[in-house]
């Protein structure tokens, strides 16, 4: 296991985003409910953050509830706005601790209105911090996003307000909730599955991945320095050859 030695400061991620997954099962294996998985995760998300925070990552993306968990039973859905609630309330003075600014991105228009309000208050008593930002991805998927997008492409285009000619990459990047957001450097899933699941499918297209064997609730800031130390040691090409990367170094 890797400590905040091991890494070298002049290189780490500017965004890192994190699957957190395995609560569920993670329950499962001691017996209990799921959502007694979700609960113990909160201190997995406390360490990620702090990690974040020492390293002086400038983003750091939890993907918390995605609208495909709409789905899922209701008492687990219940159960889960009413921790996510309790969560924001008490980890609101760590944030403030850390000098972490938090910022939502998803459809929240579908949350509980008590969600909403704990989550804009947080979101109020941390806006003036200037060291890492958390986004926490709630009733989000990236189709969801793109469609999304679409729809305001497609207005403006009637409107006149854009040609087909003017859109590029850029012109789509500004239509994404994450217009203001670097994409991630890297991206972390827990939970032993190798796949992202309808997360920020723009976003990754350069991303480098690291998947991870142990279930959420029992990652610590010496995995998330693991993560980082792994991706310190790989080469990001961007569609260049190898040898190219090393001329320019």
């Amino acid at each position: 296991m890797k400590t905040i030695n091991d890494i070298d400061l002049e290189n780490v991620p500017r965004h890192v985003a994190i699957i957190m997954d395995g609560n569920g099962r993670w329950a499962q294996r001691q017996d209990k409910i799921r959502l007694f998985g979700h609960q113990s995760a909160i201190q997995a998300v406390r360490d990620a953050v702090e990690a974040a925070a020492r390293l002086q990552v400038g983003y750091i993306t939890l993907y918390t509830f995605s609208t495909e968990n709409w789905n899922r039973p209701k008492d687990e859905v219940d159960g889960l706005m009413h921790l996510m609630i309790k969560a924001v309330e008490e980890e609101t003075s760590t944030l403030m601790k850390n000098n972490v600014r938090l910022i939502t991105i998803g459809d929240l228009d579908r949350l509980p209105q008590a969600s909403r309000q704990s989550m804009q208050q947080c979101i109020n008593a941390t806006a003036s911090n200037t060291g890492t930002t958390l986004v926490l991805a709630l009733s989000y998927s990236a189709r969801w996003e793109m469609a999304e997008a679409l729809k305001k492409v497609v207005a403006d285009a009637a409107a006149g307000r854009l040609k087909a000619e003017d859109v590029n990459e850029e012109t789509m990047r500004n239509y994404l909730v994450t217009r203001d957001i670097p994409d991630p450097d890297l991206l972390i899933r827990t939970g032993g599955e190798q796949r992202i699941s309808n997360f920020l499918l723009w976003q990754l297209a350069y991303t480098e991945f690291c998947f991870m064997d142990l279930l959420w609730p029992d990652f610590r800031q010496g995995d998330f320095y693991q993560a980082v130390f792994d991706y310190q040691h790989r080469q990001r090409r961007f569609g260049k050859t190898g040898q190219q990367v090393e001329a320019e170094q």
